[in-house]
């Protein structure tokens, strides 16, 4: 069986390696019970700290709109060119 793909940065999220849910629609804006995908907890936490509940919830709640966003797709690009275990502190809300 082959390792899930991060719907974020496209590499592959091996058994082992830090990774977190991310619910589509943000719980506190009615997608507790929604969709989520498993990505590297590096790339949650880059799109916790690019955008905010509401933003998420209104226009990025599907893979590909997250992908499209200017600093997710910068982010996207830069980690894509590390081993899919690379741990880095995310720095705080730049919005």
């Amino acid at each position: 069986m082959s390792d899930p793909i991060c719907p974020l940065c496209l590499r592959p999220i091996p058994e082992g390696v830090p990774q977190s849910l991310h619910h589509l629609v943000p719980k506190l804006k009615g997608g507790a019970r929604g969709p989520v995908v498993l990505m590297h907890h590096i790339c949650h936490k880059e799109i916790h700290a690019t955008l905010s509940e509401a933003e998420l919830a209104r226009a990025y709640a599907t893979p590909e709109a997250l992908r499209a966003h200017p600093r997710l797709a910068r982010f996207a690009e830069w980690v894509a060119k590390r081993p899919p275990g690379f741990i880095s502190r995310v720095p705080g809300r730049r919005r």
